[in-house]
């Protein structure tokens, strides 16, 4: 996967976090968002961290970037 690619994902991805609602009249709708922020924020970090490095050195790129994704994923759509 190409670097532009990779960052027209990304793009897309923070594109569409932008649309989360925080108000919501559901907690279960709130939870769906929630896990929907986190996973997708992985998803994209492990696509950016697989861009980088060769080897065990990538294995960890990918690894690192879809922990950081998970978490900044989870800080933009968790209350």
């Amino acid at each position: 996967m190409n670097k532009l690619t990779v960052m027209i994902l990304l793009a897309g991805g923070f594109a569409l976090s932008g649309c989360q609602s925080m108000t919501t009249s559901s907690t279960r709708a709130g939870e769906f968002g929630c896990i929907a922020g986190t996973v997708g924020g992985a998803v994209v970090g492990g696509l950016v961290g697989s861009t980088i490095g060769a080897g065990t050195g990538q294995l960890w790129a990918v690894g690192s970037g879809a922990t950081l994704g998970a978490a900044g994923g989870n800080a933009l759509t968790c209350y």
